[in-house]
């Protein structure tokens, strides 16, 4: 085996390409009430709001690589409305395809702790995957709403 210098890239709202040094450069965003006094540099675009009946990309890396940590949060409302796939190196079709909450093992809409290897769910509802997943080539993980209505506030990072 051969080792590889690796590079890390974190994926959120406010950097959703993980491009190096972009974390923070926002300067609209969901959260740009709350930050007007703050400026640049702090996070503006912390979440992104999900129309009714859409997609919406939520990482699209070239590999290889791995993901090895996923944290996320919305309100437990849309749970089951929110679909999660996940699709390795150029597919058509999703290796995983899952509920948000049943990935996180909180498959009922009601917030309940985990403290496992691979999933922790913490008493503020902050979802945590440890799951590794490598890919050889490209790793591209969608959101869909299936609910007509809008959620506000989905927060999430890949790092």
């Amino acid at each position: 085996m051969r080792l590889r210098r690796l590079s890390k890239q974190v994926i959120s709202a406010e950097n959703p390409t993980g491009a190096k040094g972009q974390g923070g450069t926002a300067t609209e965003g969901t959260g740009a009430i709350a930050a007007r006094e703050l400026g640049q540099g702090w996070e503006i675009s912390p979440s992104i709001n999900l129309t009714g009946n859409n997609v919406v990309v939520l990482a699209d890396i070239e590999g290889p690589g791995a993901i090895q940590h996923i944290w996320m949060t919305v309100n437990p409302a849309f749970w089951r409305w929110l679909v999660l796939r996940f699709y390795w190196d150029h597919e058509e079709t999703p290796s995983v395809e899952v509920p948000l909450g049943d990935f996180f093992c909180n498959g009922w809409c009601v917030r309940c702790n985990v403290n496992s290897l691979p999933i922790a769910v913490n008493p503020a509802g902050g979802f945590n995957s440890y799951w590794e997943m490598p890919f050889r080539e490209h790793a591209r993980i969608t959101l869909e709403n299936l609910s007509p209505d809008e959620v506000k506030g989905f927060y999430r990072s890949i790092p």
